[in-house]
């Protein structure tokens, strides 16, 4: 973990939960500002590998509504606690109380699609045709597509997950067959090492990348989301064009589990 990603953590350990979730939102809202694009323009997913389902309860009555999480068998267990959460807050009376939306920001494994399309708004974790037919396949009897985005390794990291960005506009093209699915945009991380610098190149490059494919006319429209940057490099993710964050020790602190680097 470099410096910069340290220091966050260090800052999340000290604060309460509503101080830190204040202070990630008013750093999305001024590295917003820096890049020309309004604080609304930016969504924040609290990634909450790292959390309590007390403190994910407190989060909700705090007003945040996106969460993600990088294990099917997590959002197994914490969608309905959250959810009957917020049936009792229903029950007590009238509420201006949003809905929760999931996320599914980890590496998916085929025999879990099923079971994690039931419970995300969004997976932002597709890296190869054969998960994409499957999402296909397991969401044929929907209503609406799942909503999708392409994981590029633009670190060239072995140790990433992620299509070459050689391969991302081959693969949006095939998805685009599908009717059951669609894809949405494009995720990346930063690299592991470099600091700041290299995550500004890493998300230069994607935003590039994106860009190109959405003026291909993929998605009918819709090839609109850009998600990068976690607690370490958010903002400077958002300077490079991101409109989707993910973000997880800046605002639970930092977690006593051993966990993939992946998120957060």
């Amino acid at each position: 973990m470099d410096d910069a990603r340290a220091v966050a953590q260090d800052a999340a350990a000290g604060s309460t939960l509503r101080e830190r979730l204040e202070s990630v939102r008013s750093r999305i809202a001024a590295a917003a500002k820096r890049s020309g694009r309004r604080a609304d323009s930016v969504l924040l997913v609290v990634v909450t590998k790292g959390a309590s389902i007390d403190q994910i309860r407190e989060l909700v009555a705090l007003g945040q509504t996106d969460f993600g999480e990088n294990r099917v068998q997590q959002l197994i267990q914490r969608v309905p606690t959250v959810e009957e959460f917020l049936e009792r807050r229903r029950m007590l009376g009238p509420t201006n109380a949003p809905g929760v939306r999931w996320h599914m920001v980890g590496t998916l494994q085929r025999n879990k699609v099923r079971k994690c399309i039931e419970l995300v708004r969004l997976i932002h974790s597709v890296d190869n045709l054969r998960l994409a037919e499957e999402i296909q396949a397991a969401a044929m009897k929907r209503e609406e597509p799942v909503d999708v985005l392409v994981e590029v390794n633009v670190s060239g990291e072995r140790s990433k997950q992620g299509v070459a960005p050689a391969a991302a506009k081959h693969l949006v093209d095939q998805m685009e067959t599908m009717v059951n699915l669609r894809a949405r945009g494009l995720m990346c991380m930063a690299p592991l090492q470099g600091g700041l610098d290299a995550a500004r190149l890493a998300f230069d490059r994607c935003r590039e990348l994106h860009e190109e494919i959405r003026r291909s006319g993929a998605g009918g429209g819709r090839f609109d989301i850009l998600s990068m940057g976690m607690s370490g490099d958010f903002e400077v993710a958002i300077e490079c064009g991101a409109n989707l964050v993910r973000v997880g020790s800046a605002v639970v602190g930092a977690s006593t589990q051993a966990e993939p680097e992946a998120e957060g």
